[in-house]
């Protein structure tokens, strides 16, 4: 169980450390993920060329590997910074972004976890259940299931691969096969900001980098999503003030602002 000190010190330890967190991702969400993880006080790097992976890695606290916008050569940069990654020790954040929508989103991400094992797996209901190998709608990079369906699929791919499974949703689900945490933080508008379930992920390899248990980093960056989202939210018009307000509230963030609105079971 997760609790708003434990969160907080994590916090704190980011802030402290502002530790290295390398990012494999799509076009779409550079931007957004880079500030996030300035905004909580880690240090993003984003390099996908395949000549300096492995590099980056060997001085980076975690790998945040995500899928959305893949081609031939990203996906051999992803298969060696996560080589690199596995040898050294470091934290793999996997975001099988639209798994089940096409067979090469599929494959990537099934190739990835085999081969590398990563600490969290972090998806939409949908995707998980694609990479679990049960049906399921995946529109375009969306999902169409809610986390609760998702339970089974999570629990199967966290024992699989002796990892962490994060569903995001409405309720977020977080397991590593045995414990099931569930954050009821969010709002519903965060949905209707492109990138912010890869901002997910990529805070999550921020908590991973200065927490050695990947069940509470994993929960601990949901948790602070879904604080942050719903203190955005209410003070926003639309998803493109949300947007702003996110970046803002994550950078004053506090643990009086955790402590009055974390909601977990």
């Amino acid at each position: 169980m997760i609790t708003a000190e434990t969160l907080w010190n994590d916090i704190l330890k980011i802030r402290e450390d502002a530790p290295l967190v390398h990012n494999i991702t799509n076009y779409v969400v550079m931007n957004t993920t880079a500030n996030a993880l300035l905004a909580i006080g880690a240090s993003p790097v984003m390099a996908h060329a395949i000549e300096e992976v492995e590099e980056m890695v060997g001085i980076a606290r975690s790998l945040v590997i995500n899928i959305g916008t893949l081609s031939s050569t990203w996906i051999l940069s992803m298969e060696k910074a996560a080589q690199a990654a596995k040898k050294r020790g470091i934290p793999i954040i996997l975001d099988p972004v639209g798994a089940g929508a096409t067979k090469l989103r599929t494959d990537t991400a099934h190739k990835i976890m085999m081969d590398t094992s990563p600490a969290v797996i972090r998806g939409n209901a949908s995707e998980i259940m694609a990479l679990y190998h049960i049906r399921s709608i995946t529109k375009g990079v969306d999902s169409s299931h809610k986390t609760e369906e998702a339970l089974e699929a999570s629990i199967g791919l966290a024992k699989k691969y002796n990892c962490v499974v994060s569903v995001s949703g409405e309720v977020d689900i977080i397991t590593d096969g045995e414990k099931i945490i569930k954050i009821f933080n969010g709002h519903p508008m965060m949905p209707k900001v492109t990138g912010l379930g890869c901002t997910a992920s990529a805070l999550t390899g921020a908590f991973a980098a200065v927490n050695p248990h990947p069940l509470m980093a994993a929960a601990h960056a949901m948790a602070l999503m879904g604080i942050a989202g719903e203190r955005a939210a209410e003070i926003s018009e639309g998803p493109g003030s949300l947007q702003l307000h996110f970046l803002d509230i994550l950078y004053q963030m506090n643990e009086s602002n955790i402590k009055e609105r974390l909601k977990t079971s």
